[in-house]
């Protein structure tokens, strides 16, 4: 027991409960007092004061105890503790009366000195407590510590000013906030004012001499983000956000939130309103297998379907740090999940039938591809025996066991590809369309996005290492652009289409708007602190093998239609001829077993007649899309 800590809250607690047991008789003498008009009182009623003076401390001081008055601390005195301290006067003042009438039949004791007495000894408890928080407060208005802007005055706002402003310990002095609600422009916070809009923050920076902007705007959009951090980028003042509101940690301090904007922050989508009823039954005490589930897409899809509660989870991936890294993740967030992690490739038909025929999954996430564009153009016969030969696999096994759900997850490169990669998943998305023609157990349903923020291998962690190396950050060419989508929402998409799906479906993500390159380098320079084209060079290096300038969603042949989720367009499948699909499989196969690279481009480009090499201009389903949207 911390003995020093203890007679200290001892010694508050006395000193609390001496300062009202003096306010009581001030307050009963005043309340005669006030009964004569501050004139003197007579001395029979100043007699009758004095003799029921003893009685009224003696309840009084019985009646704050029972009401705990001393349980809470004068520092953090708020309503709630002045309408315990009513409730503790009115009472006392019952009690006192009772007592009275009972002893001396209440003579010359005037009935109308009782409300007066509550009246001013609320004054006198609740007065200093008010005062000395006042106080309190007034030295950490004063107080030394980086002068913050805050923009965001709503609950957000208010909740961080009034943890800055109760602890001195956060290093923050807040000097106003912005805010664009003009109704709320020359209101106060916590003694905080509004001082102007996020357009004025640039003067308000400069005048008030703001060194630090705190961003308190949780449910912002990533274009409202975009909006307010370019304003603020101008200042040169350093800038620190909140989370978004699903990422904000129950129960913890607003400050301890706080951290750097990243790049996630400006590109990332508004948050996704999901049927978690469907997605929950899809799921729930469902034995699930998820391919190359210790990948990025892969190990988040892990991570959500876990919390959904499967009877089994079996993670099966050909990479042994990805596969000890995704089971120890689980193992520790879900102890009571059945989780089995699987060594194994897709190509290895032997040990695909193996897992299928051991576990017997009935949905199936094939996130297992190679996706490395121009690694890939130079090895096709990679490219093929995993992407395609390896789909195929999976898919066999899948049939051949009764999977009742089979998910592909594909790629917007899938989409008139100029590239041997994009080329193979859209053979694997064709070969999910044959198979679900000839199985009838088996729901075949394929998902296609474009890139996702922060995988392994892509744009984000590259330039990240870059800019920690001093640069050049390499980008391909000024005017490609991506779609851009977070690697959680994507994965929350994708069961959602699992959920809605009939079978046969080629499901599209709405993506938003691209993102272009330059602007993606440029604002991950600032982010780390450092000027574009200044501190940080940005070097053009030319397409490589197999880019495009822009990518593309759908197929013009694919007639989008809207589905109940309006993030989830439907791309109409294109018809196949199987015997020219068995055939050119064959040829794959043949291609893949001989290394006969000739063979099989020549195949590929039998199966995807519309791929091509090269750049390519803007896409001209772009307009289609936002028709769609609309």
């Amino acid at each position: 027991m911390d003995l020093p800590r203890l007679f200290e809250r001892l010694k508050n607690r006395t000193a609390a409960f001496t300062h009202d047991l003096i306010m009581v008789p001030a307050a009963w003498l005043g309340a005669f007092w006030l009964r004569f008009n501050l004139d003197e009182i007579p001395a029979n009623h100043w007699d009758a004061a004095l003799t029921a003076l003893p009685l009224v401390v003696v309840a009084q001081g019985a009646v704050f105890c029972y009401f705990g008055l001393y349980r809470g601390v004068w520092r953090f005195a708020s309503v709630p503790d002045l309408i315990r301290i009513a409730k503790a006067i009115g009472v006392g003042v019952l009690v006192a009366a009772l007592a009275i009438f009972f002893t001396t039949r209440m003579q010359d004791v005037p009935r109308s000195v009782f409300p007066l007495y509550a009246i001013l000894l609320v004054m006198f408890l609740g007065g200093p407590r008010l005062l000395y928080r006042w106080y309190k407060d007034r030295q950490i208005y004063v107080a030394s510590g980086k002068r913050a802007l805050i923009v965001g005055a709503g609950a957000a706002g208010e909740t961080l000013v009034r943890e800055l402003l109760r602890d001195r310990g956060h290093g923050y002095q807040p000097v106003g906030f912005v805010d664009d609600d003009i109704e709320k422009k020359g209101r106060e916070i916590h003694g905080v004012r509004v001082v102007g809009r996020v357009k004025n923050i640039p003067a308000l920076v400069k005048r008030s001499g703001v060194e630090l902007i705190l961003i308190a705007v949780p449910s912002a959009t990533s274009r409202e983000m975009r909006r307010i951090v370019s304003v603020c980028e101008g200042t040169g003042a350093p800038m620190r956000t909140l989370p978004a509101l699903d990422d904000l940690v129950s129960g913890r301090s607003v400050v301890s939130e706080l951290r750097d904007i990243s790049i996630e922050d400006l590109l990332g989508r508004e948050p996704v309103s999901l049927d978690w009823a469907a997605i929950n039954a899809g799921i729930r005490h469902k034995t699930v297998l998820v391919t190359g589930g210790g990948g990025s897409i892969g190990s988040e899809l892990c991570r959500q379907i876990a919390r959904l509660g499967p009877k089994h989870l079996v993670v099966f991936d050909q990479s042994e740090m990805n596969v000890y890294a995704i089971e120890l993740e689980l193992r520790k967030k879900h102890p009571e999940l059945l989780l089995t992690a699987l060594l194994g490739d897709v190509c290895d038909s032997f040990g695909v039938e193996h897992a299928f025929r051991d576990w017997r999954p009935e949905i199936t996430f094939h996130a297992a591809a190679y996706k490395h564009v121009p690694i890939l153009e130079h090895q096709v016969r990679e490219a093929v025996r995993n992407n395609i030969l390896g789909t195929r696999n999976v898919v066999r096994a899948a049939t051949a066991h009764g999977c009742g759900t089979f998910v592909l997850i594909s790629t917007d490169k899938a989409v008139n590809p100029t590239n041997v990669m994009g080329a193979s998943k859209r053979v694997s998305e064709m070969y999910c369309q044959y198979a679900g023609r000839q199985s009838s157990r088996t729901r075949f349903i394929t998902v296609r996005f474009g890139n996702v923020l922060d995988s392994a291998g892509s744009v984000v962690p590259l330039f990240r290492r870059q800019i920690a190396d001093g640069g050049p950050v390499t980008v391909t060419h000024p005017e490609v652009k991506r779609y851009f989508m977070t690697i959680p929402e994507a994965c929350q998409l994708i069961m959602q289409a699992s959920a809605i799906g009939q079978g046969g479906e080629v499901f599209v993500l709405d993506m938003g708007e691209p993102v272009q390159i330059t602007y993606l380098a440029e604002q991950m320079i600032r982010l780390s602190g450092h000027v574009p084209g200044e501190d940080i060079e940005i070097r053009f290096i030319g397409l490589r093998p197999g880019e495009k300038l822009f990518e593309e969603l759908f197929h013009p042949d694919e007639a989008l239609t809207q589905t109940t989720h309006d993030k989830i367009l439907l791309a109409r499948s294109r018809e196949l001829n199987p015997p020219a699909f068995n055939a050119a499989l064959n040829r794959l196969e043949s291609g893949v077993e001989g290394n006969d690279l000739e063979l099989l481009r020549s195949a590929l480009a039998s199966l995807v007649p519309e791929s091509s090499t090269g750049p390519k201009a803007a896409p001209s389903n772009v307009i289609a899309l936002e028709q769609v949207k609309r």
